[in-house]
């Protein structure tokens, strides 16, 4: 966006000594259940790729009631002037704030009612059961993207290459999500990935980037030239493509971005991001600051079990003060079942 633009703001987030990898300290890799997945599983593409794509995760009838949810959501702020079918309302100041250009972080949205449903369909979490090996399972309290295509008032965003996960940490840790609410062609907005690119993760890190370099966190973004030398190994950018109800999966450690829809898109983007990982994973530390994370109705990184920070994400608008349509709990509370609450990390299993 301009650099006046809305802005996500947080509360500062309390002590988390264990939030990053430390230097020095091993993470072995989690046990997963897509090593013995057979050929022509897509658990088998998702090894060997680093992504995969699966089909009608959602029925097609609740998945489209989802997306009439979503947007009905984003109309909930009293702008009448939104109209899906005008593009000449897509901008700016007809939307609440946004974290990036087409993501919405704040007004509790990661805790509302439809964002919840969609997260507990039998067939997302039955897809990263498969993945771990286990349905006790932890969900990350990710964002809602609604891409308008051909926007009037931002510039048109580049390619923005990066991996979710710190060179410290060695295997796969993290299987990110995106639940598909809408068509994903050639010239939509959607995930793309470099396929293969995690399995050279080790090997690039190790060998053509000073460890010095790394840093901590949990990402980690591409340079032009260090791109060429995965592509110099035959790989190469690909835009998934995926249909309503469809679920993609990736590897943290392959190299994605979000792309923005060509100039031909017409397609209005929505996705909801979530990610799930077995809930042995996540430390008593961590699972009492995501109680408390859920207990604001707040939001985390696309980790499920690691990289939770307590913290409310206000909406800031550009001159500094909060949205007065900022909110403190979700629009429509989700149905506080147990099968929720564990998946939140606030009940045991």
């Amino acid at each position: 966006m301009s650099i006046d633009s809305p802005k996500i703001s947080t509360m500062a987030p309390a002590a988390t000594p264990d939030l990053i990898p430390t230097p020095g300290k091993s993470y072995p890799e989690p046990t997963n259940a897509l090593t013995t997945a057979p050929e022509g599983d897509w658990r088998a593409q998702l090894r060997a790729d680093g992504y995969a794509v699966i089909k009608r995760a959602i029925p097609l009838e609740r998945a489209l009631k989802y997306q009439r949810q979503a947007r009905q959501w984003l109309q909930s702020f009293g702008n009448d002037n939104l109209d899906y079918e005008n593009p000449e309302t897509w901008v700016a100041k007809n939307l609440p704030v946004q974290s990036t250009i087409n993501t919405f972080s704040a007004y509790g949205v990661s805790h509302e009612k439809f964002m919840w449903d969609a997260r507990m369909e039998p067939g997302v979490i039955e897809a990263f059961a498969q993945i771990w090996g286990t349905d006790e399972l932890l969900v990350s309290f990710d964002s809602l993207n609604i891409t308008f295509p051909n926007r009037k008032d931002v510039p048109r965003k580049g390619a923005w290459e990066h991996v979710d996960q710190s060179p410290f940490r060695r295997g796969m840790h993290c299987v990110q999500g995106i639940i598909n609410l809408s068509t994903s062609g050639p010239n939509d907005g959607g995930l793309v990935v470099y396929p293969g690119s995690h399995r050279h993760h080790d090997e690039f890190f190790d060998e053509q980037t000073d460890r010095a370099t790394w840093g901590v966190k949990d990402l980690y973004w591409f340079q032009e030239d260090q791109l060429s030398w995965f592509k110099s190994r035959g790989i190469a950018a690909h835009k998934i493509c995926a249909e309503i109800g469809d679920l993609i999966v990736w590897d943290s450690r392959t190299i994605h971005y979000g792309a923005e829809p060509t100039e031909d898109g017409n397609v209005i983007r929505t996705v909801i991001y979530a990610a799930y990982s077995p809930a042995r994973l996540a430390s008593p530390e961590t699972l009492e600051r995501k109680a408390a994370v859920f207990k604001r109705y707040g939001g985390t990184t696309h980790w499920p079990h690691d990289n939770v920070v307590i913290r409310k994400t206000w909406a800031i608008l550009p001159d500094g003060t909060r949205d007065p349509q900022d909110r403190d709990e979700p629009l429509e509370l989700p149905d506080m079942t147990d099968r929720l609450l564990k998946l939140a990390g606030v009940k045991p299993y």
